[in-house]
């Protein structure tokens, strides 16, 4: 957020706190599940925290109405801008949707820069994104923000955001202009998505081919689904205490108590009110969550907004399964184990779920066993009589299945396994030791 050798900027976060209804759909999920003010100006402080810059000044403002003008009342307005001038700060967050007229009026009452939360998790998602996919969903997200931005109304427009961060941008004399490149540059983006994603959906039949049960990671962000990737694959994946610390799908193979293999699928954290923008932005993660045989909640147990958190989570999931594009099939729900990272912080407290600490590595033979435990479920015992000298086939099926016995008989190897039917369907096609393989067929790697 600021040029190198330069002092970070100074900023203040501001919460307009307006106690919300009880969201649509989480009732089922956990009835009165509403966020207290302190603990989201904590988050969103956590945020702004995030992309560089020094919190000087943090404010919780209750609103009795939402003003079209400022959002905020004259009185809040101005013992804000009397803390922001006491505190010199240069840039101010607002925790909440601001419209292009609010944000212009509160940039002239306070003399800063002003952000609202879109804005903010839009500057942190291009600092972290990753992957071609990623890199270009966030592009797009900010030019999609960006375009709601280019209004006639702005009087200052040195202060109008452009290209990644909310700082320069294009003259008031440009704005016709401006809105056209965006546009076009928009429909070129969406283009090259249309071809990541095919590409993907490519290397994701690659996979499918090799039939190893996939297990997802899903939670809100900062719960520890990245230490706890690391913890379960020994990966190195970063994983900070920091909200989106990390933002793009990673998978890495786990070895299962039975000897069986899985695959883990880490995915970007979910938060609250996340800006309609970037949405799409989630596609990735969405997809490998539906393709998930297991989704692993994974929860901050020691949060004191622990249960709004997971009632956001599940909101998000139960979103995917609704609706003729729908992600994820109606019967997700029970697919989902909820793991309670951060046990170690709550000691001596009957937790309920799986609790673990990612980070001391407690309770992670259990979590294991579970998963095998309810993989096992979907599986079932099979016989195969394999040539003693067919090395590759059982070799395969050690990798593949739960080998429960094996019996030798003269030359034969008889060997009961519990399998499932898609990796049963694939050990059938491999041809035995000396035989040619089948037109088109191929050999797991």
């Amino acid at each position: 957020m600021t040029e190198t050798g330069a002092p970070p900027t100074r900023a203040a976060v501001i919460l307009p706190y307006h106690r919300p209804a009880q969201p649509s759909g989480v009732v089922e999920f956990n009835p009165g599940a509403v966020r207290a003010a302190e603990a989201r100006l904590a988050e969103a402080v956590g945020l702004a925290a995030s992309i560089g810059v020094t919190i000087v000044h943090s404010a919780i403002h209750p609103l009795r109405e939402r003003r079209p003008s400022t959002l905020m009342g004259e009185g809040q307005v101005e013992a804000a801008r009397q803390a922001m001038e006491d505190q010199e700060v240069e840039l101010v967050v607002v925790d909440a949707a601001l419209t292009p007229v609010q944000q212009r009026n509160l940039e002239r009452a306070w003399g800063a820069k002003v952000i609202d939360r879109t804005g903010l998790i839009l500057e942190i998602f291009g600092e972290r994104a990753r992957t071609r996919e990623g890199v270009l969903q966030v592009e797009l997200a900010h030019l999609s923000y960006q375009r709601t931005r280019l209004v006639r109304s702005w009087t200052h427009l040195e202060r109008q955001r452009g290209g990644f961060g909310f700082l320069g941008g294009p003259g008031e004399s440009q704005l016709e202009i401006d809105r056209r490149l965006i546009d076009d540059r928009i429909i070129r983006l969406k283009k090259e998505l249309e071809q990541v994603r095919r590409t993907r959906g490519l290397h994701r039949k690659a996979r499918e081919k090799v039939p190893f049960p996939v297990v997802a990671l899903v939670g809100y962000t900062n719960a520890g689904k990245s230490t706890l990737f690391n913890a379960l694959t020994g990966a190195g994946v970063y994983a900070e205490n920091q909200l989106f610390a990390t933002l793009d799908p990673t998978m890495r193979q786990i070895r299962l108590p039975s000897g069986r293999t899985a695959i883990l699928s880490d995915t970007v954290g979910f938060i609250s009110e996340l800006p309609t923008q970037l949405v799409e932005a989630f596609r990735a993660t969405l997809e490998e969550v539906a393709a998930a045989d297991i989704i692993l909640h994974v929860r901050d147990a020691a949060h004191p907004d622990s249960a709004a958190q997971r009632a956001d989570v599940l909101k998000v999931l139960s979103e995917m399964s609704e609706g003729p594009d729908a992600a994820l099939d109606e019967d997700w729900q029970s697919r989902v184990l909820e793991v309670l990272n951060k046990a170690d912080l709550l000691p001596g407290r009957e937790l309920p779920g799986i609790a673990v600490s990612a980070l001391n590595e407690e309770g992670l033979d259990t979590l294991l066993a579970i998963i095998d435990q309810r993989l096992s479920a979907s599986e079932h015992v099979e016989e195969f009589r394999i040539q003693a000298g067919d090395g590759a086939r059982i070799a395969w099926l050690h990798r593949h299945a739960e080998v429960l016995s094996t019996e030798a008989e003269e030359d034969v190897l008889v060997i009961r396994v519990r399998i499932s039917e898609a990796a049963r369907s694939r050990f059938l096609r491999i041809p035995p030791a000396g035989e040619e393989p089948p037109h088109g067929s191929a050999n797991d790697p």
